[in-house]
Protein backbone atom coordinates (compact mmCIF):
# COMPACT_ATOMS: atom_id res chain seq x y z
CA UNK A 1 0.00 0.00 0.00
CA UNK A 2 1.08 3.58 -0.68
CA UNK A 3 2.29 5.47 2.40
CA UNK A 4 -0.44 7.88 3.42
CA UNK A 5 0.63 11.51 3.57
CA UNK A 6 -1.18 13.98 5.84
CA UNK A 7 -1.60 17.75 5.80
CA UNK A 8 -3.07 20.40 8.08
CA UNK A 9 -5.59 22.83 6.59
CA UNK A 10 -7.69 25.37 8.44
CA UNK A 11 -10.76 27.27 7.33
CA UNK A 12 -10.33 30.83 8.59
CA UNK A 13 -13.07 32.97 10.22
CA UNK A 14 -14.17 34.49 6.91
CA UNK A 15 -14.72 31.05 5.38
CA UNK A 16 -16.78 29.94 8.40
CA UNK A 17 -18.79 33.19 8.53
CA UNK A 18 -19.57 32.95 4.81
CA UNK A 19 -20.84 29.38 5.15
CA UNK A 20 -18.15 27.83 2.94
CA UNK A 21 -17.17 24.91 5.21
CA UNK A 22 -19.27 22.32 3.36
CA UNK A 23 -18.13 23.55 -0.06
CA UNK A 24 -14.46 23.33 0.94
CA UNK A 25 -14.75 19.87 2.53
CA UNK A 26 -16.64 18.63 -0.55
CA UNK A 27 -13.83 19.79 -2.87
CA UNK A 28 -11.20 17.80 -0.96
CA UNK A 29 -13.44 14.72 -0.63
CA UNK A 30 -14.28 14.79 -4.34
CA UNK A 31 -10.57 14.97 -5.14
CA UNK A 32 -10.20 11.67 -3.28
CA UNK A 33 -8.69 12.80 0.01
CA UNK A 34 -9.86 11.45 3.35
CA UNK A 35 -10.81 13.77 6.21
CA UNK A 36 -9.21 12.20 9.32
CA UNK A 37 -9.60 15.03 11.85
CA UNK A 38 -11.78 18.10 12.27
CA UNK A 39 -12.66 20.53 15.05
CA UNK A 40 -14.79 23.63 15.30
CA UNK A 41 -12.97 26.05 17.58
CA UNK A 42 -12.74 29.74 18.44
CA UNK A 43 -8.98 30.33 18.83
CA UNK A 44 -7.51 32.56 21.53
CA UNK A 45 -4.98 35.26 20.71
CA UNK A 46 -2.38 33.29 22.73
CA UNK A 47 -2.88 30.17 20.58
CA UNK A 48 -2.65 32.20 17.37
CA UNK A 49 0.53 33.95 18.49
CA UNK A 50 2.09 30.49 18.91
CA UNK A 51 0.68 29.19 15.59
CA UNK A 52 1.95 32.21 13.64
CA UNK A 53 5.15 32.75 15.71
CA UNK A 54 7.25 32.69 12.51
CA UNK A 55 5.42 35.87 11.41
CA UNK A 56 5.73 37.74 14.75
CA UNK A 57 8.13 40.35 13.34
CA UNK A 58 5.94 41.24 10.35
CA UNK A 59 3.99 44.51 10.31
CA UNK A 60 0.72 42.68 9.57
CA UNK A 61 1.08 40.31 12.57
CA UNK A 62 -1.21 42.18 15.05
CA UNK A 63 -3.96 42.47 12.43
CA UNK A 64 -3.60 38.79 11.52
CA UNK A 65 -4.00 37.71 15.15
CA UNK A 66 -7.01 40.03 15.62
CA UNK A 67 -8.71 38.73 12.45
CA UNK A 68 -8.00 35.06 13.20
CA UNK A 69 -9.44 35.40 16.71
CA UNK A 70 -12.56 37.24 15.44
CA UNK A 71 -14.60 34.06 15.03
CA UNK A 72 -14.55 30.27 14.88
CA UNK A 73 -12.18 28.36 12.62
CA UNK A 74 -12.23 24.77 11.36
CA UNK A 75 -8.84 23.04 11.64
CA UNK A 76 -8.69 19.80 9.63
CA UNK A 77 -6.27 16.97 8.91
CA UNK A 78 -6.52 15.44 5.44
CA UNK A 79 -4.88 12.22 4.26
CA UNK A 80 -4.01 10.91 0.82
CA UNK A 81 -1.39 10.49 -1.89
CA UNK A 82 0.54 13.75 -2.41
CA UNK A 83 -2.01 15.60 -0.25
CA UNK A 84 0.48 18.29 0.86
CA UNK A 85 1.39 19.42 -2.66
CA UNK A 86 -2.05 18.85 -4.17
CA UNK A 87 -3.72 20.58 -1.22
CA UNK A 88 -1.59 23.69 -1.79
CA UNK A 89 -2.52 23.70 -5.48
CA UNK A 90 -6.22 23.28 -4.64
CA UNK A 91 -6.04 26.23 -2.21
CA UNK A 92 -4.53 28.56 -4.79
CA UNK A 93 -2.04 31.38 -4.32
CA UNK A 94 -1.90 33.29 -1.02
CA UNK A 95 -3.13 36.33 -2.93
CA UNK A 96 -6.56 35.44 -4.40
CA UNK A 97 -5.87 37.73 -7.39
CA UNK A 98 -3.07 35.33 -8.40
CA UNK A 99 -5.19 32.21 -7.84
CA UNK A 100 -6.45 30.22 -10.81
CA UNK A 101 -10.17 29.61 -11.34
CA UNK A 102 -11.04 26.21 -9.89
CA UNK A 103 -8.97 26.78 -6.75
CA UNK A 104 -10.61 27.52 -3.40
CA UNK A 105 -9.22 31.06 -3.32
CA UNK A 106 -9.63 31.67 -7.05
CA UNK A 107 -13.32 30.78 -6.87
CA UNK A 108 -14.35 32.05 -3.46
CA UNK A 109 -12.39 35.13 -2.39
CA UNK A 110 -10.88 38.40 -3.55
CA UNK A 111 -8.84 39.84 -0.66
CA UNK A 112 -5.41 38.63 0.50
CA UNK A 113 -6.14 39.35 4.18
CA UNK A 114 -9.36 37.32 3.95
CA UNK A 115 -8.16 34.35 1.93
CA UNK A 116 -10.44 31.71 3.54
CA UNK A 117 -7.87 29.05 4.40
CA UNK A 118 -4.50 28.33 5.97
CA UNK A 119 -2.45 25.51 4.43
CA UNK A 120 0.72 23.82 5.66
CA UNK A 121 3.83 24.15 3.50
Amino acid sequence: AEPKERTFLMIKPDGVQRGLVGNIIKRFEEKGFKLVGLKFVWPTEELLKQHYSDLAGKPFFPGLVKYMSSGPVVPMVWEGLNVVKTGRVMLGATNPADSAPGTVRGDLCIQVGRNIMHGSD
